[in-house]
């Protein structure tokens, strides 16, 4: 299934379930049909109508050009049109940051949980180059998606750089680099250095839980913890035993828990 966003992009969906409107945004490399998204999918639909959409510029989703993060808030807004005009939302990582930025726009969110949006808040990680963006953008004009991935990898997700050189040799290599524009996309999202939009989060009146992993990386705890510092009705739950890719078995029922509470 598909609707068609504010700039003609068609955008991509699965629907599942039954109940009050679920959706899901996506973080980074992946689309619909990711394992975590379907689990997650799954895990939700025995409760919720689960709206599992293909974020602009992957899967099965247009992407009309210029990208501007306005459009990816327009996108969710197409899909909560036709979920009957409001909705639930749980994004993971840069796309729980997208789904903060839309709800700070006043979209029709009646409850919103996020699972560690990537934002830094101390000196305990080596900081996120403030020109990212345009580092990234360039690389992708110049034919270098590889080079992209790897970026990325190493500067935002801290992976060491002898794992991402083993990562090229991978079979999934080609995917991640099939989704490499969509990089500059997330770095679009989440920000300059990755930092906290403070003033912006302050005008999310949504009832809101922010999640992160006991075994995360500390500054994504910390993340997470000042995030829900910042938001009117806001929330943070530590999950136990979980890192950033957090399974849906666990964080799908934590999810279900927060948004069935009246």
């Amino acid at each position: 299934m598909d609707v068609t966003s504010a700039d003609g992009t068609t955008i991509a969906f699965d629907r599942t379930g039954e109940g009050p409107a679920v959706i899901l945004v996506q973080g980074g490399f992946s689309d619909r049909s990711h394992p975590i998204w379907t689990g997650m999918a799954a895990a939700l639909s025995p409760h919720f109508t689960v709206y599992n959409y293909d974020r602009r510029g992957r899967g099965d989703s247009g992407d009309t050009q210029p990208y501007a993060v306005e459009r990816e808030i327009e996108d969710l807004e197409a899909i909560i049109k036709h979920a009957g005009g409001e909705a639930m939302v749980f994004g993971g990582s840069s796309g729980g940051a997208l789904a903060l930025e839309a709800a700070a726009h006043g979209l029709p969110i009646t409850k919103l949980a996020v699972y560690e949006p990537p934002y830094i808040v101390d000196d305990s990680r080596a900081p996120v180059p403030h020109d990212f963006e345009a580092q990234l953008a360039d690389l992708i004009s110049e034919g270098r998606r590889g080079d992209v991935v790897a970026r990325f990898m190493t500067e935002a997700a801290e992976v060491p750089a002898e794992m991402v050189d083993q990562m090229r040799q991978s079979p999934y290599w080609e995917g991640m680099e099939a989704v490499a524009h969509t990089l500059v996309y997330e770095a679009a999202v989440v920000g300059p250095g990755n930092k906290l939009p403070a003033e912006r989060l302050t005008r999310v009146n949504t009832p809101t839980v922010v999640m992160t992993g006991e075994n995360s990386a500390p500054w994504m705890g910390k993340g997470g913890a000042a995030v829900a510092e910042k938001l009117p009705n806001g929330e943070h739950r530590i999950l136990e035993g979980q890192a950033h890719d957090a399974s849906p078995e666990v964080l799908g029922p934590a999810v279900a828990e927060f948004f069935k509470a009246g």
